[in-house]
């Protein structure tokens, strides 16, 4: 936990957490959006839903009795999947165990009595790019995290778009970006964005590759224990040469753009925002997707093509956008 205030200057603020498969990213955030403590604690998913109530319910009264001098505005929640801002995740198969369904926000407001709402944690990216970050600016923007897996969120004439389906704007990880590829989503389809662009597409590209038999400076690091190989050192791997990383990023390279070139005829942003652990190789892609993104664009002025931009909310931008979409609702 790190705290970084005065207690005696907090105003009104909000709690925010931000639930990943692995982890609980939580803050509490003012009403002008700076953020006081931020904390990360296990989301222990593989422990279904009751457990995950719990650990939030002991982050929410961690944090209620933190500051007497300051009121708790209410609570936003960062899920991932379709959600409904009343209930919470509303179709999530596979991925966290019993929480398809599970009211988690009904159950939060009884406990504490105060307001809780719940979003996709993709489209809080855009709320965060929207209120804090890189789409202060601009009323037409995509987000897109780079992650465990690929989330989203657009920004459509002003606002975050979304829709009675609860799907609109966080589908870009589920469009189909090679149907001839047979890597299996969870939403039934071979070869989508979430499986061939994502952090984790990399990491199982280069695990398989070095299986094998092609050489890599992550070889024997690899045959001590193969998860080791992360995206973090697939990168430091391409800095030294290794051309067996390169050549796999190339791939993913190549992926990336066909769904950036996608989301840019589906939704005409002005910017595209990429944010999660995979922009901390930016240097390694952003020039050449940018390059190829150009060219590729179909779209008026000719040649103008769409700038594409790393988030300014390098972590906790999940936590900003719960706080962000909190304030909205209660106002």
């Amino acid at each position: 936990m790190h705290r970084i205030f005065r207690e005696d200057r907090m105003k009104d603020y909000i709690i925010a957490c931000d639930v990943g498969g692995t982890r609980i990213k939580s803050g509490i955030v003012d009403v002008e959006g700076n953020i006081y403590l931020k904390e990360e604690v296990k989301s222990k998913a593989h422990l279904g839903a009751e457990a995950l109530l719990e650990e939030l319910k002991q982050i929410i009264k961690k944090n209620l009795s933190f500051s007497p001098k300051a009121k708790c505005l209410g609570v936003g929640l960062g899920l991932t999947g379709p959600v409904d801002p009343e209930v919470g995740v509303v179709l999530l198969p596979g991925k966290f165990e019993g929480l398809e369904g599970f009211p988690i926000v009904p159950l939060l407001r009884e406990e504490f009595n105060i307001p809780v709402y719940a979003e996709n944690d993709g489209r809080l990216a855009a709320y965060a790019a929207k209120y804090y970050g890189s789409a202060k600016d601009v009323d037409w923007a995509v987000v897109v995290t780079l992650g465990t897996g690929v989330g989203s969120g657009v920004i459509i004439d002003g606002k975050i778009l979304t829709d009675p389906h609860l799907n609109f704007g966080i589908q870009l990880g589920h469009l189909v970006i090679d149907s001839s590829n047979n890597n299996f989503c969870l939403t039934g389809n071979f070869g989508t964005a979430e499986t061939l662009c994502s952090a984790t597409a990399l990491v199982n590209q280069v695990r398989t590759a070095i299986q094998r038999g092609i050489p890599s400076l992550l070889s024997e690091l690899y045959f001590e224990d193969s998860l080791k190989i992360n995206f973090k050192n697939i990168a430091e791997a391409c800095r030294e040469g290794d051309e067996l990383c390169q050549r796999e990023l190339n791939i993913w390279k190549e992926y990336l753009t066909v769904l950036l070139v996608n989301a840019t005829h589906t939704y005409a942003p002005k910017r595209i925002i990429l944010s999660g652990g995979a922009t901390l190789a930016a240097d390694l892609f952003l020039e050449d997707v940018q390059k190829e993104l150009n060219k590729r664009v179909f779209r008026y002025p000719k040649n103008a093509g769409v700038p594409i931009v790393i988030s300014k909310i390098k972590e906790f931008a999940g936590v900003y956008g719960a706080a962000a979409m909190l304030k909205q609702k209660i106002s």
